[in-house]
């Protein structure tokens, strides 16, 4: 019998107001003055395979809290926020060096592209041409190939205005780069506000059509990394269908209804509910991995409240807002006890979350997704927000 997280804390029902909400969250606590300047630093953090030098930048924000990103992969290594007592955690997995993320790395925190998520036996077909891509994912391609964004140095500029800071990251990757056509001129600016956001612009242009999907990778367990499983972290996810896989995680083209099934969170729901359950995508993926259709008007291209997690222990809440159409909520499946991270935690299945903003798995292949070809003269632009805050005690 799947066991039951619900009862344990009356986070549950604020977590269940907050979902009802289309704006900010309004039952948090996020401090009420000012307590310093937001800043930031730069330092040398190692030497790329390829012999780039690499660096470390270190983000405050006037409430303290502090973010970690390297130009290496665009890569957030840490974000410390506090909980309902003010205590900060890192909350997100990573390493503790460089070493880490190039010698064995599931994405941890990176950038990736040109496509995020995976395409079918790593071909696609565009304007009468097929396309074949490096798999890395048994017959597929997966998070852009062999040597996606997430392994390469990206050059970086970082910024401060007025009480937000941050850096804007390019690359450029060439024509045939693992396979996708185009030179594809990429940009990620990551920005630090007071109210304890990270915001992340993408942007591009290419010289070619061709398929983007750009997102970020972090790993989260509210509690703090290394604390253990997020079984019990609830999980709102505002979506009414999602896209079931086949046994290697393509989409089988279906829109599906959540409803009367473990893919459903339009009420908060602690993610170790219905894990377990005896439902052939949970076991095709070995818990959640799939891709969730966000419920928007048809012609609403702005933001919306993509998902809100929340912790019981801490009180601590993540909100993702996003322009993307779809989300891919994982759930750390494929963490088997290998990997050492930061602090020197082990982390095991289920010790994270990823919840990726971004266009459907395959989306080359099936006509009947929004459409993830950029074409010259085109630019993509997408925005997504990770939104902190906590929940005190009623």
């Amino acid at each position: 019998m799947t066991r039951s997280y619900r009862a344990c804390t009356p986070l549950f029902v604020i977590v269940a107001a907050m979902a009802a909400c289309t704006g900010r969250s309004g039952n948090s606590d996020q401090g009420a003055a000012m307590s310093g300047e937001a800043n930031f630093t730069q330092a040398p953090w190692g030497i790329s395979p390829d012999g780039d030098s690499v660096s470390i930048f270190t983000f405050t924000n006037p409430h303290g809290m502090e973010v970690r990103v390297t130009n290496y992969g665009g890569i957030i290594v840490s974000i410390k926020v506090p909980d309902r007592n003010g205590k900060f955690d890192d909350v997100v997995l990573g390493y503790d060096s460089l070493a880490g993320y190039v010698r064995n790395s599931p994405y941890f925190g990176a950038i990736v592209g040109r496509y995020g998520n995976r395409i079918a036996k790593g071909r696609f077909t565009l304007d009468g041409v097929t396309y074949r891509l490096a798999t890395n994912n048994g017959p597929n391609a997966l998070h852009g190939g062999l040597k996606g964004f997430d392994k390469v140095v990206w050059d970086a500029q970082t910024f401060k205005h007025d009480s937000e800071v941050g850096v804007v990251l390019t690359h450029t990757s060439p024509d045939g780069d693992q396979g996708y056509p185009g030179t594809l001129k990429a940009s990620v600016t990551y920005t630090i506000t007071p109210a304890n956001e990270i915001r992340i612009e993408y942007d591009a242009t290419t010289d070619k059509a061709t398929p983007i999907n750009l997102t970020q990778h972090s790993y989260f367990n509210l509690a703090g990394a290394g604390s253990g499983k997020i079984l019990a972290q609830q999980v709102y996810i505002n979506a009414d269908r999602y896209t079931p896989v086949d046994s290697t995680l393509i989409p089988t083209g279906e829109l599906a209804p959540v409803g009367g099934t473990p893919f459903d969170f339009r009420i908060p729901t602690a993610i170790g509910d219905r894990i377990g359950d005896d439902n052939h995508q949970l076991k095709f993926a070995g818990g959640y991995d799939h891709n969730f259709v966000l419920n928007r008007g048809a012609d609403d291209t702005g933001l919306v409240v993509a998902a809100k997690v929340g912790d019981p222990l801490t009180g601590r809440i993540l909100t993702v807002s996003t322009t993307q159409p779809g989300l891919q909520f994982y759930t750390g499946n494929f963490l088997d006890g290998t990997i050492t991270g930061k602090g020197g935690h082990v982390h095991q299945k289920r010790d994270a979350f990823c919840l990726e903003t971004q266009h459907y798995p395959d989306s080359p292949n099936h006509p009947n997704f929004p459409s993830a070809i950029l074409r010259p003269g085109e630019r993509y632009h997408t925005r997504t927000v990770f939104a902190f805050s906590v929940v005190k005690p009623q």
